[in-house]
């Protein structure tokens, strides 16, 4: 019996709906973890007596973990079950967050927010392989339920600064782990009482699981991204020719592998004979390490050059929230109306606009300023997050539609990583308008690249046949 017949014959179509609520809670978590430390990286390098560079190893981590944790996440849900490998993820988020407030050093700190991200990981591919089934049974098309998934995403990223200003100002960067433990089990709960059963799926030991995971891939993949992070920021003085040297090295280590194994943790085949899914995580990749330098980069620069306390900074974070969450419905009925490519160029070059005004914040950190720039960066991430997801998703063949969701969240992770590099690198010499002009030129730079990559891009077959 088919996955979508398992669900009409047992679960009834007002629960459709709580599922993809329970989804898009659980799916949230990893963009809101990844935005609420921005408004925190001040406090923690107070607290832990910190430089620049070094505090950004606490979105690093998570980063690179997540990078990690998508595409075997995606895979692992294909092969072993989305809705029990979502839960297992809510268990591991809610037992590493209530752990964390007891650190006791920033090492600890940044563990426990990569097996934070670990647990996260396993909810947006689980979400999209369960969407097939939930569209059939609603009758609808998939960008509906994958909308909904994708604004409660958006909406995460963009209220993180909002909540993560008002936890530290009340409370502590210690509540930014200890909300996730309730926002965790309620998610578990509502994806075990509403969502369906898994179909029956591949059984083995869990040595068999872990020699099936490409261990040695994902070992290769990390140490890229590792050897090249600390090259570019110099994390050991006087050995930066080697990390940078070394990384090439680990890259076609890593390469060779995942050509050479049956089942790669990330599959680069799939990526050489797909070329529209290629260009759009290219295109992804890209977007996402222009935005998050915005994003990362703006609170600093307004608590430390322009002198805002943490919660106020927060709050002049929110129009890009508010933006996010009226922008995402209606990206979502363009597309349906206008097609994937019209969206992903329309968002790239209101990125570009978004671009060309935070160079003003060399002249003015005026708050109304301030307002204007944060709502210009929420059309963008709105309109590409919801493009790039349908693109990503129409295609891809179901049967490879986990492991294609894990590597698009890694195209995200790591051009976040990219922009807390570029991040340390031009905020090195000091944190103020001369440093923010040079990072804003860079950005523009990429912002046209993305551009570029995004005009080449042309719809494949289920595009096509999809009308996306």
């Amino acid at each position: 019996m088919s996955i979508s017949n398992q669900i009409s014959a047992s679960q009834p179509k007002s629960r459709v709906g709580l599922t993809v609520l329970a989804l898009s809670l659980g799916t949230s978590l990893n963009p809101l973890n990844s935005s609420m430390i921005a408004v925190a990286l001040v406090v923690l390098r107070g607290d832990f007596g910190l430089d620049v560079g070094t505090v950004t190893w606490v979105v690093t981590s998570f980063y690179l973990a997540s990078a990690a944790g998508q595409p075997l996440m995606g895979r692992l849900a294909d092969r072993f079950g989305p809705r029990r490998l979502f839960m297992l993820g809510m268990v591991i988020v809610a037992l590493s967050c209530a752990l964390a407030p007891l650190a006791t050093n920033f090492l600890l700190v940044c563990l426990a927010r990569a097996l934070m991200a670990i647990g996260t990981a396993t909810a947006f591919p689980s979400a999209v392989v369960m969407v097939r089934a939930l569209s059939a049974v609603a009758k609808v098309s998939s960008t509906r339920p994958l909308s909904r998934i994708q604004m409660a995403n958006t909406v995460g990223a963009a209220l993180g600064p909002v909540v993560g200003g008002l936890l530290i100002s009340v409370a502590g960067w210690q509540w930014l782990f200890l909300i996730n433990v309730p926002l965790a089990l309620i998610s578990l709960l509502g994806v075990k009482f509403f969502a369906p059963a898994d179909p029956p799926r591949e059984q083995g030991s869990l040595g068999s699981l872990l020699k099936a995971s490409d261990l040695p891939g994902i070992a290769a993949f990390t140490l890229t991204l590792v050897l090249l992070i600390m090259g570019l920021l110099d994390a050991l003085p006087g050995y930066r020719g080697w990390l940078l040297g070394l990384a090439p090295l680990a890259a076609a280590l890593f390469a060779w592998r995942e050509l050479a194994v049956q089942r790669p943790f990330l599959d680069l085949r799939l990526l050489s004979r797909n070329r529209p899914l290629l260009l759009i995580y290219l295109a992804f990749l890209v977007f996402n390490g222009v935005y998050y330098v915005g994003f990362f980069g703006l609170p600093q620069l307004l608590e430390q050059s322009a002198g805002y306390p943490s919660n106020v900074v927060g709050l002049l974070m929110l129009p890009l929230a508010a933006i996010s969450v009226v922008a995402t419905p209606l990206a979502a009925r363009a597309i349906d109306r206008f097609g994937v490519r019209s969206m992903l160029i329309t968002g790239v070059l209101v990125l570009l606009l978004g671009v060309a005004l935070l160079w003003l914040l060399t002249v003015s950190y005026a708050p109304p300023l301030v307002l204007l720039l944060t709502a210009a960066l929420g059309l963008p991430f709105a309109a590409v997050n919801i493009a790039a997801s349908q693109g990503m998703y129409a295609s891809t063949p179901a049967k490879d539609s986990g492991v294609a969701a894990g590597i698009l969240q890694t195209c995200r992770y790591i051009g976040a990583i990219a922009a807390t590099v570029m991040i340390g690198v031009f905020y090195a010499p000091g944190v103020n308008q001369q440093q923010w002009s040079q990072l804003v030129l860079a950005i523009a730079g990429l912002a046209v690249l993305a551009l570029v990559i995004t005009l080449f891009w042309r719809p494949g077959r289920a595009e096509t046949r999809s009308k996306l």
